[in-house]
């Protein structure tokens, strides 16, 4: 099933999106269903992750700014720049802006490991990428729409997606992992789980899509203007987060995923904040799934390709090795 995740992924995606499209009546149970399926997911994730190492990673200073200067101090300038082509309409730019200003912190770790990627730092920054967005993202809005927004943004989604998709799985793992020590029913579990990563990240992506598809195809006239963003954020962010590696002089695992952390958003916690913003930003969490989809699909191309770029991009001694 590994073999062939990418495309499974895809089928998901289709499946998903066909479900929604025809049985609209579907979208608020699988709505619904995001949070638990995605703590799921990460659940399953977490226990693949060596907690020995955790310590090890967060020690990894150079990892630690490099994920940190990229998100914080990069992004913005490459949002800012990106915005301006949606900035006649507010309703477009702040959805832009609070999707694209946000790093992800839970499928993240999936994809980047996917593609060989150093799971357990991206675990270790999660708690700090999570902390930051919440201080500068009221910053960042303030300085890229005014501060009319500001004021409707509330903390409560970002501190209850930081429970319910970090800390409650991430803990769950953790004791699971210590059980499996000393129990073959722990040990049954873990390897269960294991089993299930693919088949539980093609339900969360058929759940994700299938679940906004017909708000979306209602809105498409509008919601195209985002797509060639979405698509050029990404575009410029594979490279920008390869040159931020080099320069940091990350080794292959670590470099995976500082591009991974720089080029996927935080659309699933961003969700509940664009769904309690007033009526006229009504179009906003559209705005918002829209990155989803773009971004999911530019994750399972990145998957395959990012390895072959390293190894394109490493030193001849190195690719004999």
């Amino acid at each position: 099933m590994e073999r062939h995740q990418v495309l499974l992924y895809l089928g998901a995606i289709l499946v998903g999106g066909l479900i929604g499209w025809w049985i609209p009546a579907a979208g608020g149970p699988l709505g619904s269903a995001i949070t638990p399926v995605l703590g799921l997911l990460l659940f399953a994730t977490f226990l693949g992750v060596p907690f020995s190492r955790i310590g090890q990673a967060l020690r990894d200073a150079r990892f630690m700014s490099t994920v940190m200067v990229l998100n914080f101090l990069v992004v913005p300038a490459v949002v800012l720049g990106l915005s301006r082509f949606v900035a006649h309409d507010r309703a477009l730019l702040v959805g832009v802006a609070m999707v694209l200003l946000t790093p992800c912190i839970d499928y993240v770790i999936v994809f980047s490991g996917l593609a060989g990627g150093s799971s357990d730092r991206l675990l270790a920054a999660a708690p700090l990428l999570m902390l930051t967005q919440m201080l500068l993202l009221p910053l960042y809005l303030l300085v890229l729409i005014g501060p009319g927004l500001v004021s409707a943004v509330e903390p409560g989604p970002f501190v209850e997606a930081l429970v319910v998709l970090i800390i409650l799985p991430l803990t769950a793992a953790a004791l699971t992992q210590r059980w499996a020590r000393r129990a073959p029913a722990g040990r049954q579990l873990t390897s269960l789980m294991q089993d299930l990563m693919v088949p539980l990240m093609m339900l969360t992506l058929a759940v994700v899509v299938g679940s906004q598809i017909v708000g979306v195809g209602i809105e498409l006239g509008s919601l195209l203007a985002v797509v060639p963003v979405y698509v050029a954020f990404l575009l410029v962010m594979v490279p920008v987060g390869l040159l931020a590696a080099r320069i940091a002089r990350l080794d292959a695992g670590s470099t995976t995923a500082v591009v991974f952390s720089g080029a996927t958003r935080n659309s699933l916690v961003v969700l509940p904040l664009a769904l309690a913003l007033p009526e006229p930003l009504a179009l906003v969490p559209l705005v918002v799934v829209t990155q989803t989809l773009v971004e999911l699909l530019g994750m399972i191309t990145l998957v395959p390709v990012l390895p072959r770029i390293l190894r394109a991009l490493a030193p001849p001694a190195r690719r004999r090795s």
